[in-house]
């Protein structure tokens, strides 16, 4: 038998509301302080280089940096914007061959001195890659070795050790989901090519799929006709998974339908004498 769970009294470890107001205050804090000191100039160079791309715009990244840009890169593609996430330790064993002339690589990494990162450098420049830095403390090693840098200042993260990449994080997603849709707004994206690279999520279905796209075929619908009882229909009624009957006539005209829950409503008021009533005398017309 599985044990009960703790009631909230009894957890070893409590968070108040009280506790959890702070820290979102402290976040909201820090993320402001990112928003006060964001170089406009520099995001704004840098969403310009990224819109003049003639390739493919690569991200990259170690651990959480890694995470955010693979995310960021997932956003692009969904704006129909040619993307594409590049593992920093598989480009050093042939995925790097990806990359060509045309191509820019963007290196998300907070200190800037990553040494996976700093490994792929070499690598890519051979490659004619033009490569943009992506960090947060000054005079990094990365930045050095790039093409361009972009600063993201950090207060401090949310951590109260100072340590764990919480608001580091979250700005560096901010900073790269905003740019993805002013980059969406440069394109002058529709509505309807958003829907296309959608095909399965509500906008998508909306705008793309026609009745013909998911609509069963004659072969796979419920009919039957009126003179049928409905206790002969039981196996129709269930079997083909559209909940009802399609009452017909005999050039295959619609007259009615008879749902589950006409079926329930019918055996509840009639009883028994369900077994001698047709579906005609039922149903919806």
């Amino acid at each position: 038998m599985g044990s009960l769970p703790l009631t909230l009294d009894l957890l070893p470890h409590k968070v108040s509301e009280n506790t959890l107001l702070d820290l979102f205050k402290s976040q909201q804090d820090h993320l402001n302080y990112f928003f006060q000191h964001l170089s406009l100039p520099h995001t704004l160079t840098f969403t310009q280089t990224l819109l003049k791309c003639r390739g493919t715009i690569f991200f990259t990244g170690v651990g959480k940096s890694g995470f955010v840009a693979n995310k960021i890169s997932q956003t692009l593609i969904s704006l129909g914007i040619k993307s594409g996430f590049l593992n920093p330790l598989d480009a050093l064993h042939g995925d790097i061959g990806i990359l060509s002339s045309d191509d820019i690589l963007v290196m998300f990494s907070k200190s800037g001195n990553t040494e996976e990162l700093l490994k792929v450098v070499p690598c890519a420049k051979a490659k004619g890659a033009y490569l943009v830095s992506v960090t947060s403390v000054e005079g990094n090693a990365l930045a050095a070795v790039c093409d361009m840098n972009v600063h993201l200042p950090v207060e401090r993260e949310l951590c109260p050790f100072d340590l764990a990449p919480v608001t580091s994080t979250a700005i560096q997603m901010v900073f790269g989901d905003t740019v993805a849709i002013a980059m969406m707004g440069a394109r002058n994206l529709t509505r309807d090519e958003y829907a296309a690279n959608h095909p399965a999520g509500r906008i998508g279905k909306s705008l793309i799929f026609k009745v013909q796209d998911v609509m069963k075929p004659q072969k796979e619908l419920p009919v039957c006709k009126e003179g049928d009882l409905i206790m002969d229909q039981l196996v129709e009624l269930t079997s083909k998974g559209c909940g009802c009957l399609l009452v017909i006539d005999e050039e295959y005209h619609l007259i009615g339908t008879f749902t589950d829950g006409d079926l329930r409503r019918t055996l509840k008021a009639s009883g028994e004498g369900i077994f001698k009533l047709t579906v005609g005398e039922m149903c919806n017309r």
